[in-house]
């Protein structure tokens, strides 16, 4: 499929990559990036060649934001869904079934920080920068990121970067838990595929349910979360996967996952 504003690749090994690609605006996110990230989303999340996806912005930046020419004149009404098209967008990638890693290669501020935090993990370069600096032109990060920040980095600290608005460095968004890791810029996309390939080398089912059992243990009270990894588990034994890799474990050699 051919799009406009991203680059979809797929590589060896069970990865895809969908690489922003508005260079020229920093991958500055409008309407129509929202549609191809939602279009790719579709496509890949049923791709069986796929086991992880990867999503990283062309050039200097991860994503610089909202495009702030499209949104200016907006009504409130046309805000609301603005910002609900944008918030569907990356919904799409946080429900694919699949392990999602962005990779934060420069800056990502507000609506691309929204993007980042919308996927599993934060891989980000040394370079990488993150802010919501949104209340410096009067509004504030508006298609979920202020939830989703602050169940990331604590309520106190989320509070912090919104009402200030200043961006923080990528040791810093380790420090407080934004980030997952951070790799030196030069050897960057490479360091994030060696991690990609680790988690695709694993049981594609298994990957499935676990996502799923955590995910829903962060939204359930316990002990309904505990309830729900004890039933997951059972779905578990119940794989081609499970069988195979524990007798590969017996028997001392490496496992051949099949994804059933």
């Amino acid at each position: 499929m051919d799009y406009k504003n991203i680059i979809v690749t797929k590589e060896d090994q069970g990865i895809a990559v969908i690489t922003l690609n508005r260079p020229d605006v920093l991958n500055a996110l409008n309407e129509e990036v929202g549609k191809d990230i939602r279009k790719a989303a579709g496509l890949l999340k049923d791709d069986d060649d796929v086991k992880v996806l990867i999503i990283t912005g062309q050039g200097k930046a991860f994503a610089a934001g909202a495009d702030i020419k499209e949104l200016k004149d907006a009504s409130p009404a046309g805000a609301r869904d603005w910002a609900r098209a944008l918030f569907d967008s990356f919904e799409s990638l946080g429900k694919i079934s699949k392990p999602v890693i962005a990779a934060v290669n420069g800056i990502a501020y507000g609506g691309g920080c929204e993007l980042a935090l919308a996927c599993d993990f934060i891989i980000a370069s040394e370079k990488a920068k993150f802010g919501v600096p949104e209340i410096k032109i009067g509004v504030f990060p508006g298609a979920g990121g202020m939830y989703r920040l602050a169940r990331a980095v604590g309520l106190r600290m989320a509070k912090e970067m919104v009402f200030v608005g200043e961006p923080i460095d990528a040791n810093t968004a380790k420090s407080i838990g934004l980030v997952n890791r951070v790799f030196p810029a030069d050897t960057f996309m490479d360091d994030v595929k060696a991690l990609a390939r680790n988690i695709a080398s694993k049981s594609g089912m298994t990957l499935k349910l676990a996502k799923q059992a955590l995910n829903e243990a962060q939204d359930s009270p316990d002990p309904e979360g505990v309830y729900r990894d004890i039933d997951a588990m059972g779905v578990v034994f119940s794989t081609d996967d499970q069988k195979e890799g524990m007798a590969a474990f017996v028997e001392k050699r490496a496992p051949k996952f099949t994804g059933k």
